[in-house]
């Protein structure tokens, strides 16, 4: 009774305020991108509350398990993930001719998603058990190099380049926490770029280099595969200072912005509310993103920073990776803003990530 009594004590209102905050606008925002849209579509914002209260019942969950057993089992659930990753071939959904959804009756998940925690978790794990004094070398990276690569691998093949990259980029802001001596970073550094190059030449299919490029050279191909960021650009611009007002985005309600639901909400919120109401949103992201690095720095054990510098590093590079597309500086990867954006598994994989932010901040003092 005196653990409960101090976790509840210790319950992190900072985070739980400013992910609500971000839920909440999101689904005014949804009601508004889908207003013009007739059938099931027009009620994705219906769907989108529902998920985000599955979520918040498994954050909860999440949060109430000390983080020591995911520790405990951090194989076995990278082990989970992986299975589910290779039966997106065998039981996948083709949609647009990639494999990334596993369907269950009527339900439908995007195995990829969920994979973003499970390895930086296992990669979290692989961190803590370190009980080296000096420099990790090439040699101690091969442990949980081959844990990131396996699922990145998998997750290209489905193909899928903008999950595959958050994926990597999440579980190296794990590895940057480990002391890596110099002569590793350099070797590091040069087998990346090398490995890009590689991939470039023989990795990629042409659909997917165009749209690495086409961000360029906009103009070119403003009606194909640059036709998405064009006309988001177009809504940014016109949504000047304070905005066009809500439900009265002209691009949105005309449809033509793609994808306004999932891939480009911040179009339409921008468009809608201005400069303004971006700065504001971007505010709540920026809170979010410090106050889990604060969560990071006084957790009370190894694992424990380990898994909320996991979490930042979640936010920060869907936020860059989406909010970049959007504004056509970076190409469009279909990356999800959190809890903004539409979608199932995503909405999970976000709350889930909160949850264990709520589950290391409520432990960082002994109880």
């Amino acid at each position: 009774m005196a653990i409960e009594r101090g976790i509840r004590e210790q319950f992190d209102w900072g985070l739980f305020v400013v992910v609500c905050i971000i839920a909440t606008i999101g689904v005014v925002n949804l009601y508004s991108a889908t207003s013009s849209l007739a059938g099931v579509r027009g009620e994705l914002y219906v769907q989108q509350i529902y998920w985000l209260a599955l979520g918040s019942g498994v954050a909860v969950i999440v949060a109430a398990i000390d983080y020591k057993y995911y520790e405990r089992y951090a194989y076995v659930g990278y082990i989970a993930s992986i299975f589910a990753l290779i039966a997106v071939f065998v039981l996948g959904k083709s949609i647009r001719g990639t494999h990334r959804w596993i369907q269950i009756g009527s339900f439908q998940f995007q195995p990829s998603d969920f994979v973003k925690i499970t390895t930086a978790i296992a990669v979290a794990k692989r961190l803590s058990m370190d009980t080296h004094v000096e420099k990790w070398t090439i040699r101690d990276l091969l442990a949980p190099g081959a844990l990131l690569a396996l699922p990145v691998v998998l997750v290209l093949a489905q193909p899928d380049l903008g999950t595959a990259m958050i994926v990597a980029l999440v579980s190296l802001g794990v590895l940057a926490l480990a002391k890596i001596e110099r002569r590793t970073l350099i070797i590091l550094t040069l087998s990346s770029v090398v490995g890009g190059l590689l991939m470039w030449s023989f990795g990629l299919k042409a659909y997917q280099k165009e749209r690495l490029t086409s961000f360029m050279d906009s103009d070119k191909h403003k009606l194909d595969s640059a036709y998405q960021a064009v006309q988001s650009v177009i809504a940014i611009g016109s949504g000047s200072v304070f905005g066009q007002g809500f439900m009265k985005g002209t691009q949105n309600q005309r449809h033509f912005i793609p994808d306004p639901f999932t891939d480009f909400p911040l179009a339409v919120w921008a468009q809608e509310w201005g400069l303004v109401g971006s700065l504001f949103l971007l505010a709540c992201y920026l809170f979010l993103i410090l106050w889990a690095l604060n969560i990071a720095s006084t957790a009370k054990d190894r694992f424990g920073s380990a898994v909320a510098v996991a979490c930042a590093s979640l936010f920060f590079w869907h936020v860059i990776f989406n909010v970049g597309m959007v504004c056509k500086i970076l190409p469009v990867v279909g990356v999800t803003l959190p809890m903004f954006s539409y979608g199932g598994s995503s909405v999970l994989t976000m709350m889930i990530a909160v949850g264990l932010l709520m589950n290391v901040s409520m432990r960082r003092s002994t109880l």
